[in-house]
């Protein structure tokens, strides 16, 4: 198939957009970990962004400056972090509180990042936002002949609490059947509704496989954006956003989906170019900010998920030693971290491979 000239820059243009994206995560990420080092008194040795070999070094005081080739990641290496270390000012002679804290502080930022896009999204939106009350129902609908009536509002949906309008779709989604338990607020009172039932149909998403999709048959009230509820909807939103990471991940455990579904770095970059030229072409940049939002929080749940080699591993460790008031042994941690650092790599290596063979099939 032949590529115009045209056609390459359009798709490289939104390419370089979303690796640049991926750098400033990392920046941000890296400057949580940088920042509150700094104010603890560590001394860091190298503050670098991307891995592999370096491209550009500069050295400013005591610390090494990088940019390296592959951006795929970024590091702070603090003395005394990953080995004992008789320097005072090193990171493993910190106090336990100081250490979480700087530990903690990447992902932080992250989550801060994705706060702080969501704020700017529904504040710049030419749409309204989206509530938990029910405004009406379609022609064709259901729900409101199995329990559900104009006014609700949503508290629960199959246990899970309600925080926003984006909960409604993410954990209606979840069901394979159709059928719902749904706590909702009515004339002031709390009731439950059992085995509420929409319609379904069966849609094929790949060869082989299809799932039940639900027809949602309610509109819900909409507000114009203003400072209170784009500030109240930023909070709820984005804490909706981390449930549906942590459920999501949850999913992929238990085997409801499987690795094939994953997206590594390649399939994201892929997925943001997409979205980025289809912003472009309808000049409404809403959807590129919210996905923009949802990698960056993502990226930081993740990186707080308690195994070896990411940050929520290195907290663990801390809290134990908090409790234990004893370090473990770092020879030992540092075998661990190692082990799950090369576990972690060959799951990108998986997932990346799955990445290309869905890029070059679609």
């Amino acid at each position: 198939m032949e590529i115009t000239a045209s056609a390459f820059f359009s798709k490289a243009w939104t390419i370089l957009l979303a690796i640049l994206f991926f750098g400033l995560i990392i920046i941000i990420h890296e400057l949580g970990h940088f920042t509150t080092a700094k104010l603890c008194g560590v001394k860091i040795n190298e503050f670098s962004i991307g891995m592999g070999p370096a491209v550009l070094k500069r050295k400013k005081g005591e610390t090494q400056y990088s940019l390296r080739l592959l951006p795929i990641g970024g590091f702070v290496s603090m003395e005394g972090e990953d080995e004992a270390s008789d320097d005072e000012r090193a990171f493993n002679n910190k106090k336990v509180w100081q250490r979480l804290i700087i530990v903690a502080a990447g992902a932080f930022m992250n989550l801060l990042l994705g706060l702080i896009i969501m704020a700017v999204t529904l504040s710049s939106s030419t749409e309204l936002i989206g509530t938990n009350t029910i405004k009406g129902f379609y022609e064709t609908a259901v729900s409101n002949q199995n329990g559900l009536k104009e006014g609700d509002k949503f508290i629960e949906i199959d246990g899970h609490r309600v925080w926003s309008e984006r909960d409604l779709s993410f954990l209606m989604s979840r069901s394979e059947d159709g059928v719902f338990d749904f706590v909702v607020e009515r004339d002031g009172k709390r009731v439950e509704l059992n085995d509420v039932a929409f319609k379904t149909e069966a849609v094929e998403i790949s060869k082989g496989k299809t799932v039940n999709m639900i027809t949602y048959d309610f509109i819900i009230v909409g507000e114009k954006p203003g400072v209170k509820n784009v500030l109240v909807n930023s909070f709820t939103q984005s804490a909706s956003i981390v449930r549906m990471v942590w459920l999501s991940l949850f999913d992929v455990v238990t085997g409801r989906y499987g690795m094939s579904e994953l997206a590594g770095p390649v399939g994201t970059v892929d997925i943001i170019a997409d979205v980025a030229a289809d912003a472009v072409k309808q000049s409404n940049f809403e959807n590129l900010l919210f996905i923009m939002a949802l990698i960056t929080i993502n990226i930081g749940v993740a990186n707080l998920l308690p195994l070896p080699a990411l940050d929520g591993g290195r907290f663990l460790f801390l809290i134990i030693e908090g409790i234990r008031r004893k370090p473990i042994n770092p020879k030992y941690e540092g075998y661990v971290h190692a082990a799950g650092f090369v576990l972690l790599m060959c799951l990108m290596v998986v997932i990346t491979f799955n990445d290309i063979v869905r890029i070059i099939h679609s």
